[in-house]
């Protein structure tokens, strides 16, 4: 049976003078907050060591005073396993997380119009490749959900917040690889990413305030808060992300409800949120008490580093409501996604469904429970991450050869799509775009989203010749 998680760990913000002090400060801080349970199973000295880049020397050390320390115990040819009895003590004062300090920083003026213009889809904004789906695999664990549901009794209403196998199965996903510290009761299944997005819409209440979107945004999730009664104000970005201190002007000057950004490739520019800007985004929320949500819709597909840690998994992350979807790592057809938020949020969005839903697909949701807790989704996300960081390569190529100088971009380090400058968009014939589904449509300032995830190499060099200058 495969290992269905890999357990990852994030040292860029730990503490700690040298990376053996900032490794050992990691695992006792996780250990300490319940991020890594009792008799949870750690990485190999060599799996760890790639993980984080270091000499894995290192990491054996670190294993070995954790192991003497009493955090850690190793059992032969089984692994090293975090301790069923801790030691009763807490961190040294050098060794105290620092992250949630306050911040001070000078607000510069900038202009308050703000652009309400939004983008469009067609039929391809980054979309995955629906026939990379493991058919045989996914109809075996229907199968053996339909014989399971049936015998357990479980075709009839259940559940409005999801099944307790698939949230279950979620829940330690979420922990493992996305560093988040949460129960299932944290946790609320859904049809997709969209339906996470409405239902946020819901429970947020215009009284509160106003909602912020970036300048550049989600289209069908400004739908949705816009069709909730919102009055909508935008937020510059750049290449280092929200800029923070534009939404420290507009937090001045107005009563806000909520934030909804999309940190892990910015939606549409591809731009990840660097990390200060994401800690300062989060002091902000508690000390101007509004929301954020946090949708995380292509967080799986990552190629050149490791991705930094979603919103909600950072200190100060109480009023995160973070969205995912398991749409992108096998096909939108599929539709399940999930919402995370404190279990007050939930139980209001539990209460939302059932006017409009009543509840999710049982069968579905069992049969990807069991294809998560046995590993298969990982295998199939590694061997589409693969393939996916091939094509973004092919692509790189062909722009280059197709338009040399003519088109800029900066590679995208994940996602499934690019975010071309063309320049003099005058210059561009889009003629036959419209009839083209590799296309999104998105054309702001000579701009424009190409979606590469859905398109073989043959298909994507097609559609890059169809640009005609």
């Amino acid at each position: 049976m495969l290992r269905p998680w890999q357990t990852q760990l994030w040292l860029e913000n730990s503490v700690g003078d040298t990376t053996h002090a900032r490794l050992v400060n990691r695992l006792i801080e996780d250990i300490l907050n319940g991020r890594l349970e009792s008799g949870a199973l750690l990485p190999g000295s060599r799996s760890l060591a790639a993980i984080l880049g270091l000499n894995r020397k290192t990491v054996q050390v670190a294993y070995d005073e954790l192991i003497a320390q009493g955090w850690l115990v190793a059992e032969a040819k089984r692994g090293t396993f975090v301790s069923a009895r801790l030691p009763e003590q807490h961190l040294s004062e050098q060794y105290q997380h620092l992250v949630t300090r306050t911040a001070t920083v000078d607000i510069e003026a900038v202009p308050t119009s703000l652009s309400l213009d939004s983008c469009t889809n067609v039929d391809n904004d980054g979309i995955p490749d629906a026939r990379l789906i493991p058919y045989e695999l996914l109809a075996r664990a229907y199968r053996r959900a339909l014989i399971a549901a049936s015998r357990k009794q479980y075709l009839g209403y259940g559940d409005a917040q999801g099944t307790i196998e698939l949230r279950s199965a979620l829940q330690r996903m979420l922990v493992q690889e996305r560093y988040l510290h949460l129960t299932t009761a944290n946790i609320c299944t859904v049809r997709g990413s969209q339906m996470a997005i409405y239902l946020a819409s819901r429970i947020i209440k215009p009284s509160d305030g106003v909602m912020i979107f970036e300048e550049l945004t989600y289209a069908p999730a400004l739908a949705a808060f816009e069709a909730a009664g919102f009055t909508i104000l935008r937020c510059r970005t750049d290449s280092k992300g929200l800029d923070v201190l534009h939404l420290e002007k507009l937090l001045a000057n107005h009563k806000v409800a909520a934030i909804f950004t999309t940190p892990h490739h910015h939606y549409p520019t591809t731009v990840t949120m660097v990390m200060e800007r994401r800690l300062l985004l989060l002091q902000l929320s508690i000390r101007y008490g509004f929301y954020i949500v946090e949708d995380d819709y292509d967080h799986e597909f990552h190629f050149d580093s490791r991705p930094i840690p979603p919103l909600a998994s950072l200190p100060g992350a109480e009023r995160v409501l973070h969205i995912g979807s398991l749409s992108k790592v096998f096909a939108p057809g599929l539709r399940v996604g999930y919402l995370v938020a404190n279990p007050e949020l939930i139980k209001q969005a539990v209460q939302e469904i059932l006017m409009i839903d009543r509840q999710g697909n049982t069968l579905t949701e069992l049969a990807l429970a069991e294809l998560l807790e046995s590993g298969e989704v990982k295998r199939h996300i590694r061997k589409c991450k693969k393939l996916y960081k091939a094509r973004r390569d092919h692509c790189i190529t062909e722009l280059n050869r197709l338009f040399g100088d003519r088109v800029s971009f900066h590679v995208p380090a994940g996602g499934l799509a690019f975010w071309l400058n063309l320049g003099d968009s005058s210059q561009l014939d889009l003629t036959d775009l419209a009839l083209n589904p590799y296309f999104f449509n998105h054309k702001q300032n000579g701009y424009l989203r190409f979606g590469f995830g859905a398109l073989t190499e043959w298909e994507a060099t097609d559609a890059l010749t169809s640009l005609k200058f």
